[in-house]
């Protein structure tokens, strides 16, 4: 029987976009007490609050409550519970991955916009970005999320995030794309472009302007709804 704790992580798996307040407001709660359910202080729920998330979100509300019986009371099931991730990343702006690197130390849970579970291994510094603009088109949609390892290199056709490495502090903001080698300088340095998936949107080369990859795509998530 799972527990309250990984019920709750399940629902959000099913439903990405749900926040605490979200829980909280459907369940006539307060979020501390939404927290507690997540962070596992909490062991069990009370009928009430069980029954409106249920009804809110199509589970059944005895398995919300009491982990007995199948999330949805389908009569056709073909697929299998996946498996809770063990890893916690922060979802961040681009503008904050723009300034990984100084801020990733002392980052605060209450500055993240979000969090995503993920079972992928990841070293320590990994964080998660959602895809703004359609510069990426047709594989990465605007909305869409990526989970990056700074602690990966890139590899010829690997996404990455990378950043001016010239501009200021302030206005470093982060882009997301296509790493493609291009040749060796008399430096050993490698030349690469970073390419955009939509042909409307121009190449970066490395050799033209100072450019710093602060991160391997590891995985790409999509939403339906």
């Amino acid at each position: 029987m799972r527990s309250l704790q990984d019920r709750f992580l399940l629902l959000l798996q099913e439903f990405p976009h749900i926040t605490k307040a979200d829980l909280a407001r459907t369940a006539g709660v307060k979020q501390p007490s939404v927290s507690d359910w997540f962070s596992g202080k909490t062991k069990t729920l009370k009928a009430g609050p069980a029954s409106k998330i249920a009804k809110k979100y199509g589970i059944s509300a005895h398995w919300l409550a009491t982990g007995q019986g199948a999330m949805r009371d389908d009569i056709h099931i073909n697929t299998s519970p996946a498996e809770l991730g063990g890893r916690r990343v922060p979802l961040i702006s681009l503008i904050q991955a723009g300034n990984w690197r100084e801020v990733v130390d002392n980052f605060q849970p209450g500055d993240a916009e979000e969090w995503l579970y993920t079972d992928a291994r990841l070293t320590p510094g990994a964080f998660a970005l959602q895809i703004v603009g359609n510069s990426m088109e047709p594989e990465f949609r605007e909305g869409d999320r990526v989970i990056i390892d700074p602690g990966v290199a890139p590899r010829p056709g690997s996404f990455v995030a990378a950043v001016n490495g010239q501009s200021a502090a302030a206005e470093r903001q982060a882009t997301f794309k296509k790493y493609r080698p291009r040749c060796i300088d008399e430096a050993g340095n490698v030349i690469f472009e970073l390419v955009p998936l939509n042909d409307d949107y121009p190449t970066l080369r490395s050799d033209v302007q100072p450019i710093e990859i602060i991160g391997t795509m590891v995985e790409h998530r999509r939403y339906f709804r």
